[in-house]
């Protein structure tokens, strides 16, 4: 494997400006569940749970027990796991959704309270103060049975800065551990939640968290942002998973910060194909085969001036090598392909052919009208069915 990060781009020597430690949390069991259709059983919820802690991933949001007797018993059961990760559980800014989690032994919980006119008055149907003091006594009471607690404010980048400032200012009174920033309906832009989040450390401080959705597709963005501005922690779902439009990719964010902003957090980043695999496998969610890092393209190539180039040196079309990530590069064939990739797939085979009979071939790619392109093995069946007889001799 090969990592060069001042080849990744000369220009991130700027983004390694705001480099600093973070805290990654995954939401995978929670949010990522939510994802309309997608249902994990424990023993599930155990495996992928495993494996975020194989990874490193230091916080896992495990569910929200409140909710049922069966995600009750599913956070149980993770908790009772020996992991290495603290696991945290969401909870409303009630008693009894504190009572509940520590029925389940959990580390930690992340209180969320909306503040915004829209969900004070048509969701919960109750005035700011009310909302206020409802969050503080939660808070009060998950620290006082020694409960790690991120308070975080739902819906945030709809919510009068006033009001995320009265609530923030009083949690870290009562030493809140965590606050935290919800993009709940993914509508903010990069440059305004770096401008948010830049204002809550300025103004407010204590370490901040943000939770981000992807409705117009800003979910990474949005927390790279946040980071750069600051952010102490992150919350991230594997494969992006979540309610609607879903999360900020934990690998895409795990990525970007390893690779673009040269932080190493202790990640096996080479797990990160798997965990993805793994969850696409048991929610049902396939990936599409253009997903940054973890997809089928990422490390495919096609193009005849691309393989020819990566074939010499693989930094002209990568910025890391796949196995980093647990991926590999590979070489498919179709109407964009060149000469020099065919010879060199063919000669990998052990068919030495001359550049004649390799034209053959790439004429027929090129004249082809498939839909779709051909693999290593897809391409020596084509040779030998254009070839004939002139190859057998080579496969003595």
């Amino acid at each position: 494997m090969w990592l060069n990060l001042s080849a990744v781009s000369p220009y991130n020597k700027y983004s390694r400006e705001f480099s600093h430690s973070v805290t990654i949390y995954d939401t995978t069991l929670r949010d990522g569940e939510q994802t309309p259709g997608v249902f994990f059983t424990v023993e599930e919820k155990l495996e992928i749970a495993r494996k975020l802690d194989e990874f490193g991933i230091p916080q896992i949001e495990a569910g929200f027990p409140i909710v049922s007797k069966d995600e009750a018993e599913s956070v149980k059961m993770i908790t009772n796991e020996g992991l290495s990760a603290d696991i945290l559980v969401l909870a409303r800014a009630r008693r009894g959704d504190i009572d509940e989690a520590l029925r389940c032994d959990v580390d930690g919980v992340i209180v969320f309270i909306p503040l915004s006119s829209t969900h004070l008055t048509n969701k919960l149907g109750m005035s700011l103060d009310e909302a206020l003091n409802a969050a503080l006594e939660t808070v009060e009471y998950a620290k006082m049975h020694g409960l790690f607690t991120q308070l975080s404010v739902e819906d945030a980048t709809r919510t009068p800065f006033k009001s995320i400032k009265a609530l923030f200012e009083s949690a870290l009174k009562l030493n809140v551990d965590r606050l935290s920033l919800a993009d709940t309906t993914g509508c903010i832009t990069p440059r305004g939640m770096a401008r948010l989040v830049g204002r809550v450390k300025r103004e407010i401080g204590g370490k901040v968290a943000v939770h981000c959705h992807n409705d117009f597709g800003l979910a990474v963005a949005n927390s790279l942002a946040a980071y750069e501005a600051g952010a102490d922690a992150i919350s991230v779902s594997i494969n992006g998973l979540g309610e609607r439009c879903g999360n900020a990719a934990l690998e895409e964010v795990v990525g970007a910060l390893y690779f673009l902003y040269g932080v190493d957090l202790g990640f096996k980043m080479n797990m990160l194909k798997d965990l993805s695999s793994t969850v696409a496998r048991l929610s049902g969610v396939p990936l599409t085969k253009g997903k940054p890092v973890v997809g089928e393209n990422a490390f495919r190539h096609e193009s005849g001036i691309h393989v020819a180039a990566v074939l010499k040196d693989p930094l002209t079309y990568e910025c890391y090598s796949p196995e980093f990530v647990g991926q590999e590069r590979s070489i498919v064939f179709g109407k964009k392909s060149g000469i020099t990739g065919i010879l060199y797939t063919l000669k990998k085979y052990g068919l030495e052919v001359d550049e004649h009979d390799a034209l053959i071939i790439l004429n027929f790619l090129k004249s082809s009208v498939m839909k779709r392109y051909l693999s290593e093995n897809e391409l020596l069946d084509l040779a030998m069915d254009l070839l004939g007889k002139k190859l057998w001799p080579k496969l003595q």
